[in-house]
């Protein structure tokens, strides 16, 4: 029966709400009404009371994006940032994921004790290296042309943070073909939308349910939830696909996504 197997999947992954589990059942081969799971876990008494999400949702707003032309592929967009998360040991750590805009993928999640320039660079050398070991070629290989050798450089979108305002990261990016910068508007908050959308899942549905200990353990838990979010975790702006399995399609195929054609 579906209920007994909803209550499953429900216990296993209860940060989240019906409609991703009713998906993370299709994917896995059951008949799985977003209705009929929603009645179940309200049965089992496994639902947030009505108008929980009302409040994010109203806080979240609409994001806007640092560029006009939403790009169609992977790698064409990443953004970046760093989040500050304080362990139950009482020390203080940064988080710098990067992740497509595209395809949702976080490319990289690395923690550090510092957000200086050094650290911001450490993100995208990680990026970059992840990249190659998914596509078995390089960055700069899946950016150019193989036709014209033309390169579409990945742009590159983060904050106004003074790391990203270093000469130094300049000159790094400069230095890579297939990288080039943008930064969101200054004293324009939430306008980095899925690397912030990212930092907000990986608080509120892990790090925020039990803090991790110290940098280490920050660092395990960052890495296994990045892993569930890529390839476990169904995402409504993928038509409930999962990121790496986007990433990973032929970029000629057309993308599944809920997004708008443009963003304003």
């Amino acid at each position: 029966m579906l209920a007994p197997a909803a209550r499953a999947y429900a216990l296993e992954f209860p940060q989240w709400g019906h409609r991703k589990i009713a998906a993370l059942m299709r994917a896995d081969g059951h008949h799985a009404p977003e209705s009929t799971v929603l009645r179940a876990l309200r049965d089992a008494e496994l639902t947030l009371p009505a108008g929980h999400q009302r409040q994010s949702r109203r806080l979240a707003g609409a994001r806007r994006e640092a560029f006009l032309e939403p790009p169609t592929r992977r790698n064409r967009v990443w953004q970046t940032d760093f989040t500050e998360l304080e362990t139950s040991g009482g020390g203080t750590w940064q988080i710098s994921p990067v992740c497509d805009y595209v395809t949702k993928l976080s490319i990289a999640c690395p923690v550090t004790a510092t957000a200086r320039w050094q650290d911001a660079v450490a993100a995208l050398q990680d990026a970059r290296a992840t990249v190659a070991a998914l596509l078995g070629c390089s960055l700069l290989e899946d950016c150019t042309d193989p036709d014209t050798g033309e390169i579409t450089p990945v742009i590159v979108v983060t904050d106004n943070g003074s790391c990203y305002k270093a000469a130094a990261f300049e000159r790094y990016i400069a230095s890579r073909p297939e990288l080039t910068h943008v930064r969101t508007r200054n004293k324009q908050p939430h306008t980095n939308g899925v690397v912030e959308c990212f930092n907000r899942v990986l608080k509120y549905e892990d790090l925020y349910r039990d803090l991790p200990a110290d940098g280490l353990d920050l660092t395990l838990r960052a890495a296994a939830h990045r892993d569930l979010y890529n390839t476990i975790r169904p995402h409504e702006h993928l038509a409930w696909a999962r990121p790496l399995e986007t990433f990973l399609a032929e970029p000629s195929a057309t993308t599944p996504t809920r997004q708008a054609e443009q963003i304003a």
